[in-house]
């Protein structure tokens, strides 16, 4: 019986070790590239990369958006009500990104419904104007899979010139550049809406 729970302390010290060590090796840009699409937290350490696509930064976004010809998708969620704003209270948060962005909350997911992920697709397809060559720039928050997976469906469907912008709204507010109140996309939102789901916005 000793040795059993002998047996079982050292396992467990050794699990905590591991696990600490894991914390410790770990930060943003960390993650490995999984094959599909990130199906776990959304608020974690990603990858550094995303095969196919083209990482960049504030500097790389603003020169893709004064070419007037990409399209810039934020998958940011919706910002949720404060439990502490008293009960009939006017709760209106408004959203500021990178002007001109399209604004898809929820879109980030990697196991949206097959209803969802249709409306998605042609929606930005649409935006894209059935383009595959369209520079398309997806982002989110810091350390957001969802701006990846975004990016990773976009290669999915065929896009040709995908970039990812890890940074996000942060990121580009940090690099001293104005932002803009966007509205969620409507036609997204009333797919979104219709099928209750992972992606329905908050």
């Amino acid at each position: 019986m000793f040795r059993l729970m002998r047996a079982a302390r050292l396992a467990a010290g050794a699990l905590v070790i591991a696990t600490a060590a894991a914390h410790a090796a770990g930060g943003p840009g960390s993650a490995s590239e999984p094959d599909g699409l990130w199906t776990g937290p959304m608020q974690s350490y990603t990858p550094s990369t995303l095969k196919g696509a083209e990482v960049v930064d504030a500097d790389g976004v603003a020169a893709l958006a004064a070419k007037g010809d990409a399209v810039l998708i934020d998958v940011a969620p919706a910002d949720r009500k404060p439990p502490t704003l008293p009960e009939g209270a006017l709760w209106a948060p408004q959203h500021r990104s990178i002007p001109g962005s399209a604004w898809f909350p929820g879109a980030g997911p990697g196991d949206l419904s097959p209803a969802q992920e249709a409306a998605l697709k042609a929606r930005v397809l649409e935006l894209a104007g059935g383009r595959l060559d369209r520079p398309m720039v997806t982002f989110c928050h810091p350390d957001c899979w969802g701006s990846w997976n975004m990016g990773k469906r976009l290669l999915g469907w065929g896009f040709r010139n995908v970039f990812w912008f890890p940074q996000g709204r942060e990121g580009w507010q940090e690099s001293d550049r104005p932002t803009a109140v966007v509205k969620q996309d409507s036609v997204w939102a009333a797919a979104a809406k219709a099928e209750a789901g992972p992606a329905a916005p908050q």
